[in-house]
């Protein structure tokens, strides 16, 4: 006997879910772009053989996944919306609150992906959006001299990151990559990994992206993914050594590790 699987089938969903499913299959084969606004509920009813309070229902959880938008009033109804890349990282941070992510389970992934971006990149940016990348970096062209001023460049280093994927023509690495820098920024605040300054991090991480850039200008993608590749080591090593740092200082006096 195989299994069994708690993976959700149409047939364990409830009506209301069936139908919103229904209506996502609908909206795609019908080409409707956000905006488009859906029949009403009369004709919602007459199409899915449906009753009145399960197509409601069923719009309330499309409304709750972002996927749909209702507005009242003349002109009024239920329209097609996209969904932001800010809404989807914020449903998508709250299944990993719970998760307890560390350091290696960020870099790992990080280490595949953004060599990749990087050589992706090589040759096709423009001298705008190099020097917005610059730009990100004048923040902590200079060591941080206290915790605040250390947080906020960890921060600034990560958003360089984040700026550079927003670059890349292929939506879900970009996606992946921002989304991922979010919550190494999290971990890194919530798990206080600022308060030690850390001037080898600081300084081979600049050291990196000053590089990064120039093979970027220079269109040399085997050199971009490379030392992409190499400051992600390096930064995965300084981080796991911050962090270690760090629990070794708040343990309560007389606890050995």
């Amino acid at each position: 006997m195989p299994p069994a699987t708690t993976r959700s089938t149409p047939e364990r969903l409830s009506r209301p879910q069936q139908v919103a499913e229904a209506i996502k299959s609908w909206v795609v084969a019908n080409g409707w772009s956000p905006g488009h606004r859906l029949p009403s509920e009369t004709a919602l009813i007459e199409r899915f053989g449906m009753a009145k309070g399960t197509i409601r229902e069923a719009i309330r959880i499309l409304e709750a996944q972002g996927l749909v938008k209702s507005r009242t009033g003349p002109g009024g109804g239920v329209f097609v919306h996209s969904v932001s890349e800010e809404r989807a990282t914020a449903l998508l941070g709250n299944y990993f609150y719970f998760q307890n992510l560390t350091i290696d389970d960020v870099y790992q992934i990080r280490a595949v992906l953004e060599p990749e971006l990087a050589a992706s990149l090589a040759g096709q940016l423009s001298e705008r959006q190099l020097a917005a990348l610059e730009d990100v970096m004048t923040s902590y062209r200079e060591p941080a001299g206290t915790p605040e001023e250390e947080r906020a460049q960890h921060l600034a280093s990560l958003r360089f990151h984040a700026l550079l994927a927003e670059m890349s023509g292929n939506p879900l690495l970009r996606f992946l990559i921002r989304f991922i820098a979010n919550m190494l920024a999290d971990i890194t605040v919530s798990r206080r990994l600022y308060a030690q300054p850390n001037r080898e991090l600081w300084a081979s991480g600049l050291d990196y992206q000053s590089r990064l850039l120039a093979a970027l200008r220079s269109g040399d993608s085997d050199a971009a993914r490379q030392i992409l590749a190499d400051h992600m080591h390096n930064a995965h090593r300084l981080m796991r050594v911050q962090e270690t740092v760090l629990n070794q200082r708040f343990l309560p006096e007389g606890d050995i590790i």
